[in-house]
């Protein structure tokens, strides 16, 4: 069975830090693009930053020059590297991954993570 776990999510004050991980378990070949997706209460869960193998990183506008996605070398693991936190940036944190191909199978999935909550609050 192929997953992928998250870490790394909690209560920070304005202006703090925080790292989320993720980790793709399970008998995986590649993957991808790797990605972290965020859901409000009351909102859409909406994209935060998505990385490719190969090509452009995406972030939503709102994070540009505070957050930072990074992916391991094996590209089975990414990261959310989160700066100057504020109030609004309070929600569950997915991580997602697409075109997940899983060893002996041709077919490709995509993934979602259960999330992480992130809490920033004085």
């Amino acid at each position: 069975q192929v997953q992928l776990v998250e870490s790394g999510g909690g209560l920070v004050q304005p202006g703090g830090s925080l790292r989320l991980s993720c980790v793709a378990r399970g008998s995986i070949y590649s993957i991808w693009t790797m990605g972290w997706y965020r859901q409000a209460p009351g909102k859409q869960r909406e994209l935060v930053a998505s990385m490719p193998s190969v090509g452009t990183t995406e972030y939503a506008e709102y994070v540009k020059g505070r957050f930072t996605i990074s992916r391991s070398a094996l590209k089975d693991t990414a990261w959310l590297q989160m700066n100057s936190l504020k109030p609004e940036d309070t929600a569950v944190y997915y991580c997602n991954a697409k075109g997940v191909v899983v060893t002996g199978d041709g077919k490709e999935y995509e993934l979602w993570g259960r999330g992480t909550q992130v809490t920033v609050s004085s």
